[in-house]
């Protein structure tokens, strides 16, 4: 019996996550999105069905606006919610998308009691401690998709900068999504040589800075809208990790009960991703000037949690 995966949210990065998951042929897809969209996830789904033939892949994809086709999904996609706006507060913006994992985990824990969630909404850690709470479900089946897009926008950049493929590069990056994060460029290599001796440290600056920016970048160059293809290949790559049992070390955000000196939060670190969900996390020695930049991190994804209402 094929592996099932559901995506809750059918707007641009749930379908560009449809997308890439359908060419990897893991399992069967269902798109969920609310009634008052009714006819959109149905079209993308026998859209990207139609692409199958030219594409050779097999996959089958439901879209509806019932949870019940959701049942027994192995993974779950969570990338319903509502983006910043100009004039929103955090808290506005906390209290809005609280109200749809909320409403999304009430109608999928019952019907998938042991399914991996993956949380894309934003604020991304915030949200994704949300779903634990609500879920109840073991710490290592709840986990964010953070670092691995920052990780991608890093070595993007880096890429740029010296003229060689993203494939020879590989970059470290801690913490919270978007602002927060923090890439350790001493972690960060082309082909194994840390980019601290392939660049000046004022040039590591600038393109650390870009990363940070990276999704405000894209945001303000589209103006109607947010980055969505990189995010969705991003989830993809998790989701094939855990239904393949891949064991790979990624960056999520995954919950903390002592790791790096935090508790009782989630937090981009390096976590092995299989099909128990975020397996281990992994840690390693940091500089004071990292540890600052950490604590400062989580300090942060701290004041988005407060805006929190149980």
């Amino acid at each position: 019996m094929p592996s099932k995966i559901t995506i809750v949210g059918a707007g641009n990065v749930g379908a560009m996550t449809a997308l890439w998951l359908a060419e990897r042929e893991l399992g069967d897809i269902v798109m969920v999105d609310i009634p008052q969209v009714d006819g959109m996830p149905q079209g993308k789904a026998l859209d990207l069905m139609q692409a199958g033939p030219v594409l050779r892949y097999d996959t089958r994809i439901t879209g509806t606006i019932d949870y019940g086709p959701t049942e027994n999904s192995d993974v779950v996609v969570i990338t319903a919610g509502v983006p910043r706006k100009p004039g929103m507060s955090r808290e506005d913006l906390v209290s809005v998308n609280q109200q749809i994992i909320s409403e999304v985990i009430s109608q999928i824990v019952p019907r998938s009691p042991n399914a991996i969630l993956l949380v894309v909404t934003n604020p991304l850690d915030t949200m994704t401690y949300l779903a634990y709470k609500l879920s109840g479900f073991p710490k290592q089946r709840v986990v964010g998709q953070s670092g691995i897009l920052d990780g991608a926008r890093f070595r993007t950049f880096i890429a740029m900068e010296l003229g060689v493929s993203v494939e020879s590069i590989h970059a470290f990056v801690l913490g919270g999504h978007g602002d927060e994060m923090v890439p350790i460029p001493r972690y960060s290599d082309v082909a194994g040589i840390p980019i601290t001796e392939l660049l000046p440290p004022e040039r590591i600056a600038a393109l650390v800075e870009r990363t940070r920016q990276g999704g405000g970048e894209i945001v303000k160059l589209l103006k109607t809208g947010s980055a969505y293809y990189a995010p969705g290949a991003s989830v993809a790559a998790m989701v094939e990790a855990i239904l393949k049992d891949k064991k790979l070390v990624l960056p999520c955000s995954a919950y903390l009960e002592g790791e790096y000196g935090l508790r009782d939060i989630f937090f981009g670190v390096p976590v092995t991703l299989g099909r128990g969900g975020a397996e281990k996390v992994w840690e390693i020695t940091l500089t004071l000037q990292e540890r600052t930049m950490l604590n400062k991190s989580a300090d942060l994804i701290r004041s988005t949690m407060a805006a929190l209402k149980f």
